[in-house]
């Protein structure tokens, strides 16, 4: 019979070997970490994920690519970039996860990234594997024409990956609808095939899902409305400081407003707007996604009400909520202090691992209800397992079917973390929840297959 001390002793053994093996990949180790930290019980409990190699082969990508992307500049220069696609686990499904286009990829961040997506796609309980790519491009300040030479020279490397029954890809940091149609444009020429369960993020009119790009941001705002619902207390009158000014942050801030709360911030790399009247959406919408302006433009156009503050902390504005929905490790131990002096009630990262574990472990201790990016922001992944099932019937669904679907997987994901939790001993503790819910998930299936 397998006890505690010996799993403990197991799981240090193990992140010893996945850290003398992934060299220099912090984000990677800090994710499997996180993980490994909440399993004991689960393993302690069910002898059957004890078995030897089970926990070691869900660590290890069953497919790891890296390839060479050459493009030209509108000047005719010739720039080299690294793309990626890290296969992860394919056990529930195809391989699932978003393209990132940034110039802090490296293969580390995209193991990271594919590691957390096994579990966040085992939630949604939508039959997904889990996967990430991305490159280490920058499209910022680059032209239309730029990006679609990039785009079409990364897709004529990945196609040979990826397929509707074999790896899906989405957008992340960097990667939206334009990015979406000029790879799925390539991917049709290369092929010949109108294969449109390929790439997931698609315009409304050829084969993308009606509330696709507000998924990430409404499903965390829905998680953090059922953590306060949870505790008896209503997200309606409630104010919440929100980071990032992208896609996720974007709708957050529309989702909160609809519930009645009232959001005060976002932010870019450059500092960070609070507005006391609560941020204008259509504002935002206008300086971020038309003129791809900066944060502090959007201060200058609203008024008295907003202001900004170059290269400040978001998390130093009180507020009852906070969602993270700008980039990893983003809200620091001393972020996380400030919060709880200020009061924050509950924290939903709408980014992947946006708050360090110094950080969790204090919102943790200070009783602030914390639901990781695993559960909180998996409502852009459903969503997109959602466009994948309207792409195989041949058929589109009303924004509020979309919708209503949305509402029902981020209520039963949280409803699954939060029983888990209790199951396993840790009431109220999302993290464990969410981390042994999906792995019994991923596990199950794993055994079922045989080792492969």
């Amino acid at each position: 019979m397998t006890t505690r001390d010996d799993t403990k002793t197991r799981l240090d053994a193990l992140r010893v070997e996945i850290e003398r093996r992934n060299p220099a990949q912090p984000e990677f180790h800090q994710a499997v970490h996180e993980v490994l930290d909440t399993l004991a019980p689960v393993l302690a409990a069910r002898p059957e994920y004890a078995e030897p190699g089970l926990i070691e082969r869900l660590c290890e990508p069953e497919r790891q690519v890296i390839f060479r992307v050459p493009w030209q500049d509108d000047q005719g220069r010739v720039h080299v970039n690294r793309g990626f696609r890290v296969e992860f686990n394919s056990a529930l499904g195809p391989y699932k996860g978003g393209l990132r286009f940034h110039p802090s990829v490296n293969l580390g961040i995209i193991k990271f990234l594919g590691f957390e997506q096994i579990f966040k796609n085992a939630l949604t309980g939508l039959g997904i594997g889990g996967g990430k790519g991305g490159s280490d491009f920058d499209p910022h300040g680059r032209s239309d024409a730029e990006i679609m030479r990039f785009c079409q020279s990364f897709m004529t490397e990945l196609y040979r990956h990826i397929g509707e029954h074999t790896d899906v890809p989405a957008g992340d940091i960097g990667v939206g609808g334009r990015e979406i149609g000029y790879l799925f444009g390539q991917y049709r020429r290369i092929t010949n095939r109108w294969e449109a369960g390929v790439l997931t993020g698609k315009g409304a009119g050829w084969g993308g899902s009606a509330i696709r790009p507000e998924a990430t941001g409404y499903g965390s705002v829905l998680f953090a409305a059922a953590m306060l619902r949870e505790r008896g207390e209503d997200l309606e009158g409630q104010t919440a400081v929100v980071s990032g000014s992208g896609n996720v942050a974007i709708y957050t801030v529309e989702k909160l407003l609809a519930l009645g709360a009232n959001p005060l911030t976002c932010s870019d790399s450059s500092g960070y707007v609070v507005d006391d009247k609560g941020i204008d959406v259509e504002l935002l919408k206008q300086v971020k996604e038309v003129e791809r302006g900066r944060i502090s433009e959007y201060a200058e156009r609203r008024g008295a009400s907003a202001r900004f503050v170059p290269g400040g902390r978001v998390w130093e504005v009180p507020a009852d909520v906070a969602l993270p929905s700008a980039t990893q490790n983003e809200l620091d131990e001393n972020d996380a202090a400030a919060l709880v002096r200020n009061g924050v009630k509950a924290v939903a990262e709408g980014a992947n691992m946006p708050t360090t574990p110094e950080a969790v472990h204090l919102f943790q201790r200070a009783g602030v209800a914390f639901g990781p990016g695993k559960a909180a922001n998996a409502g852009g992944v459903a969503v997109s397992a959602l466009e994948m099932a309207q792409n195989h019937a041949r058929t589109a669904w009303s924004p509020a079917k979309v919708e209503e679907e949305l509402a029902h997987i981020m209520s039963a994901i949280h409803t699954t973390c939060h029983e888990t939790a209790e199951r396993y001993g840790a009431p109220g503790d999302y993290v464990t929840g969410a981390n042994i819910a999906g792995f019994e998930r991923v596990a199950d299936a794993m055994l079922a297959q045989g080792v492969i």
